[in-house]
């Protein structure tokens, strides 16, 4: 399959949890390693995230740095669930926003094609088609791309062997187990089958750590 480079950016506590079970996550990860974050994004052609990330926390997604080019910024949102008024529509005729969605028509359309979204079709009839779409990125020029969603879209891209890199930031605290996973079920019922990562790099970035992992082939 012709897909681009795929890095998951994990932002968590030292368990894994990427927010409280009512979903307050400000600020799980310190500044610097908030700021180091958002200079990764430049790095990138392009990063994704899920519906629930865009509707829950609606972020913008740049780099927020003078001089860093900021990614294409792409929604996996099957319903077409993102506000008109979100951070990501509002700003999308400055930096791009794709939305791949089985909606294609209708008022919320048009309304998010006026502000500049450029709205693709799903493959497929339910979820995304994880292949497809990174097909279909591949085609359209994007080599390198970051993940930022919540557990489910790591997981769905763990699960399929697609997850090249990893950049993990992780916080000296202990959310609990009623907290939100960074990394969702991913139905193994062997070890034969876990995911396998090998460390290259470790750094402190004030109180918190940042690893960096490479999948193992």
């Amino acid at each position: 399959m012709a897909r681009p480079q795929i890095t998951l950016k994990l932002a968590t506590s030292l368990d894994g949890k990427i927010a409280l079970k009512n979903g307050m996550s400000e600020w799980i990860t310190s500044s610097k390693s908030r700021e180091y974050g958002r200079k990764l994004r430049s790095k990138y052609d392009a990063i994704l995230i899920g519906s629930n990330t865009a509707v829950l926390d609606n972020p913008q997604l740049t780099t927020r740095i003078d001089g860093e080019n900021d990614p294409i910024r792409i929604v996996f949102d099957t319903n077409l669930r993102i506000s008109e008024k979100s951070n990501l529509v509002l700003t999308a005729k400055k930096v791009p926003v794709w939305i791949f969605s089985n909606v294609i028509s209708g008022n919320k359309f048009e309304e998010l094609s006026d502000h500049g979204v450029r709205i693709i079709r799903n493959s497929s009839s339910s979820n995304i088609n994880l292949t497809s779409a990174m097909q279909l990125l591949s085609e359209k020029g994007v080599k390198s791309l970051l993940l930022e969603g919540g557990g489910v879209l790591a997981s769905s891209f763990l699960r399929i062997d697609a997850v090249d890199v990893i950049e993990w930031f992780r916080a000296p605290l202990i959310l609990g187990g009623d907290s939100r996973d960074s990394i969702s079920d991913l139905g193994l019922i062997s070890m034969d089958f876990v995911k396998r990562f090998n460390r290259i790099q470790i750094n402190e970035l004030g109180e918190d750590t940042h690893e960096t992992y490479e999948r193992i082939i």
